[in-house]
């Protein structure tokens, strides 16, 4: 009885092409789109004054992030302690858009949305796409950060009026909920 190898050697040359994808990503990455993302992202906040920054995340080599932030601030709501005057303030993260770079070299690109700390759960993120690194366009650049401060825009304007728009629970509000049917 003869052996058929032919369905082997077809998945082993996928298999050698996908790791030689993978070398090629990351070296795409630090050779130059990382700086792409950067300096439009940068662009972005120089041109419309917008508040936020760009912070580059290396400390693990291959899975670099690369994070546009809105911050974080006071959010305005405070605990009141017991027995005396003093309260404590809940911060609130004002949403990031992330460009990670996956295991395989290739980028995921999501919205982290804001979230008050203590205020029920946050959002989960949303994910935007995954491109290789060949596939990213400053215009895509551009185009994220405009989705992301459309959904920072609906979180921000929240009305229970149109609940639809935000999905359920837009501001964490299912760790609330558990507490007010008790």
């Amino acid at each position: 009885m003869k052996l058929d190898y032919s369905k082997i050697k077809d998945r082993s040359s996928k298999y050698k092409a996908i790791l030689k994808n993978t070398h090629n990503y990351r070296k795409d990455w630090s050779e130059g789109l990382k700086q792409l993302i950067v300096d439009n992202l940068n662009k972005v906040i120089k041109k419309t004054k917008l508040s936020a920054f760009v912070e580059v995340k290396d400390d693990i080599e291959n899975l670099e992030v690369i994070s546009f932030s809105l911050g974080t601030e006071v959010s305005g709501i405070a605990e009141k302690l017991p027995g005396n005057k003093s309260k404590r303030p809940f911060i609130k993260s004002n949403g990031s858009l992330i460009f990670q770079q996956l295991f395989n070299g290739k980028v995921m690109i999501m919205i982290m949305y804001p979230y008050i700390e203590g205020y029920g759960q946050p959002k989960p993120p949303m994910t935007l796409e995954i491109l290789r690194p060949e596939e990213m366009k400053p215009a895509f650049v551009l185009r994220y950060v405009e989705t992301f401060l459309k959904e920072v825009i609906q979180w921000e304007d929240f009305d229970d009026d149109v609940p639809e728009k935000m999905g359920m629970n837009p501001i964490g509000f299912s760790g609330m909920q558990g507490l007010q049917e008790d």
